[in-house]
């Protein structure tokens, strides 16, 4: 093959002589490249990068989700009532060592929310 290609040459080159049974090493030798470059071809052009727009949508879609998730977590264990529960000491030391563990990770968090957000924390009533 002569003559540079841009990448989206190349890349439309190498998706037209990828077919069944073609390796991407037969590929390379056609077009003059490494084997690796091919294969870095075809994943770019099967599915094409998400946008840094896309990206925090999605991250936003699910720390919405988390947060839901834990706020329904988190009635549940209110209404279940845990101190109120007659359980065995093992289960009672348990279940204290596990709200104390959760609690304090849940404080970190809003702590680190506080630092990022500082205009949405400081009418949240901070204790």
């Amino acid at each position: 093959m002569t003559g540079a290609l841009t990448l989206a040459q190349r890349r439309a080159k190498v998706r037209q002589l990828a077919q069944p049974g073609v390796s991407n090493r037969a590929i390379a030798a056609q077009l003059g490249i490494h084997h690796r470059t091919v294969a870095r071809d075809l994943a770019a052009t099967e599915a094409p990068a998400e946008t840094l727009a896309q990206r925090l949508a999605h991250r936003a879609a699910h720390t919405e989700t988390a947060m839901s998730q834990l706020s329904a977590a988190a009635q549940a264990v209110t209404e279940a009532t845990p101190a109120r529960t007659i359980t065995d000491d093992e289960t009672a030391r348990r279940w204290w060592a596990e709200l104390r563990a959760t609690a304090a990770q849940l404080l970190a968090q809003a702590d680190e929310f506080a630092d990022y957000y500082p205009g949405a924390s400081e009418s949240g009533g901070a204790p």
